[in-house]
């Protein structure tokens, strides 16, 4: 064989690899800030069963470190980058509403989003428990919440504001937070407001170092 024909072989080869894997389309979640297109890339299933969530939820965390209100328009979705507004069309009723994505699930077979309880009422769902719909992507809105670092959480206010009196000198500010969880009510020590989840980590990091693993929350007003 010439060395010329060699060659050809080689690059025959490697331009058909690609070709000869795997053909299952992987989503990844979009960052927040994509555009709605890029976003509806990681809408795997536009028509499915949705479902809803209320008590016991209500006031925990979501999982993008908002507290869940199940009075307000928000859903759980899977893929959906965090803070994507979603139309969601009731297929069985013709109604409409408008979530937007703050938590992931549902994590059943068959469903494709997580209404909160206002957004089930709206299009008439919360009686039958799930629906059909169909998900469209509107856009990706900015994170309207300041973000900041949860390093402790306590029941006696006291330990919560001794704690906050400690970090008060290198850190503002230092917030003690009322919080109530399907626990009862705790005292939960906040460090900073930050515009977006780089500073955020920044702080975070530094306050590893006098031994506070602090978790990265949503700030709510």
């Amino acid at each position: 064989m010439n060395e010329k024909k060699f060659v050809f072989l080689i690059i025959l080869f490697l331009c058909g690899v690609p070709v000869a894997c795997s053909k299952k389309k992987v989503h990844v979640s979009a960052p927040v800030g994509s555009t709605p297109g890029s976003a509806s890339e990681a809408l795997e299933e536009p028509v499915g069963y949705a479902s809803w969530y209320g008590d016991p939820y209500h006031g925990r965390r979501t999982s993008n470190g908002e507290t869940y209100n199940k009075f307000e328009m928000t859903a759980a979705h899977r893929t959906l980058p965090f803070d994507s507004v979603v139309k969601v069309d009731n297929l069985d009723n013709g109604k409409e509403t408008t979530v937007r994505i703050n938590d992931r699930g549902p994590f059943v077979k068959d469903r494709i989003i997580d209404l909160s309880y206002a957004a089930a009422r709206s299009i008439d769902m919360v009686g039958p428990g799930t629906a059909k719909v169909r998900l469209e992507v509107l856009k990706v809105v900015p994170n309207p919440y300041p973000i900041s670092i949860q390093v402790g959480s306590f029941r006696e206010k006291a330990n919560a504001v001794k704690l906050q009196r400690e970090l008060s000198p290198k850190y503002s500010p230092v917030l003690v937070e009322e919080y109530k969880s399907h626990d009862g009510k705790l005292y939960r020590v906040m460090v900073g407001k930050f515009k977006n989840e780089q500073e955020a980590r920044q702080t975070r990091n530094d306050l590893r170092k006098i031994d506070l693993n602090g978790l990265m929350v949503r700030l709510e007003k």
